[in-house]
């Protein structure tokens, strides 16, 4: 099976590596392209040149080359879009996404910014070109909850989704409970061992979580709600008083992202929640429940950010779509 990938940051190159690693797969890599240079090479091209040139050079391939160039070529089969997130217009990202469903070209994405925002129009274009689009590392980085959501629990209702996922939160509530660090302290901790960005705005405000909050509400219940219609409110206000207060009740704090339907909730907020919950885990882990009226409660748990645990999903996607689309005609 052929691929393209658009965007060759932490992702892309987390993705390149896979390829390189795993020929058995049978992915094989025929366009690239960075914000500065591109490849194409319908014959295939090797993964792990494209890495090197990217560490010597700072570009994958020939200067001025562009995403639109390997689009036009259509030199593939999937798309794998992993460039930079703009969650508030979704583009570059959005129209690469757009164009190749139109082209009757597969797509993957780990993208947040154009699920969020055009979910239902892209699913509509993907089912009218009979191709796939999809996109489990949008959310909760290498933890299979899309899948869950789209096959592993079928004939199941969903009663709500609750999480942790943002990773970077979950450090600083960690670290503010273990060892009583006020928050500027965690969060200098977290920018420290790249944890936590320079701006951490998204993520401390509750808005990184929102965002793959959105995007499993539509997935599962086909919503049509977008970052507007979440309430949020971050950790940036949490004091080690309130971690403290928490614990003598032998609980502490998560920021738990939750939606439901019947209840007409869909929110991010700082909950007080009893040690012994599922959704209290320590670290930069993610966690999902989803609460289903036949398989009841089922968590999922993992490492929700990372390059190689990002490429997990990304690479599950693939084999998924070659397994129903490529190999079975």
């Amino acid at each position: 099976m052929r691929i393209a990938v658009l965007g060759l940051g932490a992702v892309g190159k987390g993705v390149l590596r896979v390829l390189a690693e795993k020929p058995e797969l049978g992915l094989v890599l025929t366009g690239v392209a960075d914000s500065a240079s591109g490849w194409i090479d319908p014959d295939g091209i090797d993964p792990g040149e494209v890495l090197d040139r990217k560490c010597t050079t700072n570009r994958c391939g020939t200067a001025g080359l562009t995403a639109d160039d390997i689009l036009d070529a259509g030199e593939f089969d999937v798309l794998v879009e992993v460039t930079p997130t703009n969650a508030s217009t979704g583009e570059p990202a959005l129209t690469y996404i757009r164009r190749a469903l139109i082209s009757g070209h597969h797509v993957v994405t780990s993208n947040k910014g154009p699920i969020a925002i055009a979910h239902a129009e892209l699913e509509d274009l993907a089912r009218e070109q009979g191709v796939a689009l999809r996109y489990e590392a949008t959310v909760g980085g290498a933890i299979p909850v899309i899948h869950a959501i789209r096959s592993g629990l079928l004939g199941n209702r969903a009663h709500a989704i609750t999480g942790v996922l943002n990773g970077t939160c979950n450090y600083i509530l960690t670290r503010m409970d273990e060892e009583g660090l006020t928050y500027d302290q965690a969060l200098a901790e977290a920018r420290e061992l790249g944890y936590a960005e320079a701006d951490p705005t998204y993520d401390v405000r509750g808005i990184d979580a929102a965002i793959k909050l959105v995007i499993l509400a539509n997935t599962c219940w086909n919503l049509g709600v977008t970052l507007n219609d979440v309430s949020i409110t971050g950790i940036d206000c949490l004091t080690v008083d309130a971690l403290r207060l928490a614990a003598d009740q032998d609980c502490t704090i998560r920021l738990i992202a939750e939606a439901s339907p019947e209840r007409g909730q869909i929110r991010v907020a700082p909950r007080v929640l009893p040690r012994t919950h599922p959704l209290v885990i320590e670290g930069t882990l993610n966690a999902v429940t989803l609460s289903m009226d036949l398989a009841g409660e089922v968590t999922l748990m993992g490492r929700g950010a990372g390059s190689r645990e990002t490429a997990s999903a990304i690479v599950g996607d693939l084999l998924a779509i070659r397994d129903r689309f490529i190999e079975c005609g």
